[in-house]
């Protein structure tokens, strides 16, 4: 069988190892090279232009359907559970506990859950919706697991490396968020970081107000395309009476966008961490579906 084998960046160091392990089955293997961000960015239009019969996804779960032969093999991690015991001193005035974490984690929740029990917490682990699919499990842009939950905790903690994944709970909760990094010994309340965004996002509507023509942003990609939000949203700036066309590529090149200088602003239909993240790298405003909104509702507010 010809498979194409497809690595997110912190996985890519054991491409050949598993390419080598998988011809000495007996199959073809072929490697994508291409950047890649998550189970919403499968390498297809690549297993499909090689001829490929399957692609072998590594490191994420399902993210959705699609109409390709997709095997995801998950990365299990085993992170370093001891530093739960230093975290006690941080939840002490806390009661109820809600637990979130990746994938590669996920399979350490029940141990994590029965640390906190034993110390006469209460824990929940949310239900997952959207495209997240086990109990406790967030993406970066699906925080359901800890935003169902909100309600029923004191304090929502994450457990796991790095910032990208919590912070996109934290501005889909309004409790306490405690971020724990098993790999740096590192953990800090991440609370702050809802005023910061949320006047990066007013920054964002305030710069949006003198736009004449915006740039609607489509990314093929198979988790984020959608040409019916971005075919609404062009109706609803054109029906103030400003212009908007739709930009489409597959990875967004920011270089790329600043040199479309007929666009005031732009708007994102792609991947939603991408205004939150990564607007600064472009030098006129991107915004959100919803900041759009807003936008458009205070320019026709002005011209009465």
């Amino acid at each position: 069988m010809r498979i194409l084998l497809q690595f997110p960046e912190g996985l890519k160091q054991k491409a050949l190892e598993h390419a080598k392990k998988i011809e000495k089955e007996g199959n073809e293997v072929l490697i994508s090279a291409s950047p890649c961000f998550g189970a919403c960015d499968l390498a297809l239009d690549e297993a499909k232009a090689v001829n490929a019969e399957k692609l072998i996804h590594f490191g994420h779960a399902e993210f959705n359907k699609v109409d390709f032969n997709v095997e995801y093999i998950e990365y299990k991690i085993d992170a370093p559970l001891e530093i739960l015991k230093d975290s006690l001193t941080l939840l002490e005035e806390f009661g109820r506990l809600g637990i979130v974490t990746t994938i590669q984690h996920v399979h350490q929740l029940g141990a994590i859950k029965e640390f906190y029990q034993k110390e006469g917490k209460s824990v929940s682990l949310g239900k997952p919706y959207g495209f997240a699919k086990k109990e406790g499990q967030i993406l970066g842009c699906d925080a359901g697991s800890a935003a169902t939950i909100d309600k029923d905790v004191d304090v929502h903690i994450y457990f796991g490396g790095g910032l990208f994944h919590p912070l996109g709970a934290v501005l889909n909760t309004t409790k306490p968020f405690l971020s724990i990094d098993p790999f740096m010994g590192k953990m800090e309340f991440l609370d702050s970081y809802r005023e910061k965004y949320r006047k990066r996002s007013r920054g964002r509507i305030l710069a949006a107000l003198n736009a004449k023509s915006f740039g609607i942003l489509v990314s093929t990609k198979n988790g984020q395309f959608n040409m019916k939000l971005a075919e609404i949203l062009k109706t609803k700036i054109e029906e103030a009476n400003l212009a908007a066309e739709i930009l489409v590529s597959n990875t967004f090149d920011f270089s790329s966008l600043d040199n479309l200088l007929e666009f005031d602003a732009f708007v994102n239909t792609a991947c939603p961490r991408l205004v939150n993240d990564d607007s600064i790298r472009i030098r006129k405003p991107l915004l959100s579906s919803n900041e759009l909104i807003e936008s458009l509702g205070i320019i026709t507010s002005l011209r009465k």
